[in-house]
């Protein structure tokens, strides 16, 4: 799901793309951990619950049992995907924290308004996020909050979103950000490979990646 971002919100896409610069370790995280970042941890049942708010939009979203199978075969990847946006989200609010970076709601509501417009309504705009972004309802300006504190923290930094180089320049700082904070993911939801700026699955195929709302029946 993360390669399939918005093309309009270039530094969302950037975000998803260049997630595995982050410093991680493939060392064991903290018990009942699935990520820990700095002294934040994030539960293994708080990225369940997110992941499940995900699948119960999905299903109020299907007009029958096979628009729902295809929505979450779409979305195979998305407990991963979900805990990356997690983990990214506090080294973000770390370094925004830092450069002096703060989001208003009236910044939030106006770009949710602008948003809308571009959609044709709030009902359009959350299905879209919901379909193409993976993000439910309830946490979509949650979402536009972080969009627009990373839009911030790159004009901080002088940073040009539009080039190479003022890319290099935003994702350096958040590498710098997440190695002083330090990232311990939990190998069951795999590790990153810095060499290769890639994601890669834990080598343990005895464990599998299974969620509350998999385990219900449909």
């Amino acid at each position: 799901m993360h390669r399939r971002r918005r093309t309009a919100l270039l530094l969302s896409a950037a975000i998803a793309a260049a997630a595995p610069v982050l410093t991680a370790c493939g060392g064991e995280a903290h018990p009942g951990a699935a990520a820990v970042v700095g002294d934040q941890r994030i539960t293994v049942a708080q990225l369940e619950s997110r992941v499940n708010e995900v699948r119960t939009a999905q299903r109020a979203a299907s007009a029958d049992d096979a628009r729902y199978e295809q929505a979450v075969a779409g979305t195979g990847t998305l407990t991963r995907d979900t805990l990356q946006g997690m983990v990214l989200d506090r080294v973000l609010d770390r370094a925004a924290a830092d450069a002096g970076v703060n989001v208003t709601r009236k910044e939030v509501q106006g770009f949710r308004t602008s948003l809308e417009g571009q959609a044709g309504g709030a009902q359009a705009l959350e299905t879209a996020w919901l379909q193409q972004y993976g993000v439910a309802p309830q946490r979509l300006e949650d979402n536009l909050r972080t969009e627009i504190r990373a839009q911030k923290l790159a004009a901080a930094l002088g940073a040009d979103m539009s080039t190479d180089q003022g890319k290099a320049v935003f994702w350096r700082a958040l590498s710098e950000v997440s190695g002083e904070l330090g990232v311990d993911l939990n190998p069951r939801y795999g590790t990153w490979d810095v060499e290769t700026s890639t994601r890669a699955d834990a080598k343990t195929p005895w464990i599998r990646e299974v969620t509350a709302a998999a385990r219900r029946p449909a």
